[in-house]
């Protein structure tokens, strides 16, 4: 009884911990957006999720939902203005929005057909702790956006 109630409290410890840190990052990137927004005398609006956005063409036509296939432009960077990938020249790239991390998944809908957008994204909602190679641990992720199109 006493190693069970040992590994109880190890648990509960260990995931408020967890918790903290997930607190702290979220701190961090906030921070690190609005630093950035002031060094780059940007403004943003930043939606309940903790994204920020700068919506520079809304688009017309309708916005996807999670369901939809979006078609769009992008290139993704860090807020130092490293590129970590892009679509170039008139090339596109489609994608089940659904499969797409949450951060884009919260920030394409906001956008309309022929819409474009910039988005800062916390980490969080992007990479965070494990992401894939190539992309830096708890990265918060700037991406510009044009939504070619979508169906679905």
């Amino acid at each position: 009884m006493k190693n069970i109630l040992i590994a109880l409290v190890a648990c509960t410890v260990l995931s408020l911990v967890g918790a903290c840190k997930k607190e702290d990052q979220a701190k961090i990137d906030r921070e690190s957006i609005q630093q950035y927004l002031t060094d780059n005398s940007l403004s943003a609006t930043e939606h309940e999720s903790g994204i920020f956005h700068i919506i520079e063409t809304p688009g017309t036509g309708g916005s996807p939902t999670l369901n939809s296939t979006v078609t769009v432009k992008y290139k993704g960077y860090y807020l130092d203005g490293v590129v970590f990938d892009e679509t170039t020249g008139s090339n596109t790239a489609t994608f089940p929005l659904r499969n797409l991390i949450q951060g884009w998944q919260i920030a394409i809908p906001l956008l309309q057909k022929g819409g474009k957008g910039t988005f800062l994204i916390p980490s969080a909602l992007g990479y965070g702790s494990f992401p894939p190679p190539g992309i830096r641990t708890n990265a918060v992720l700037a991406f510009e956006i044009e939504l070619v199109d979508f169906s679905g």
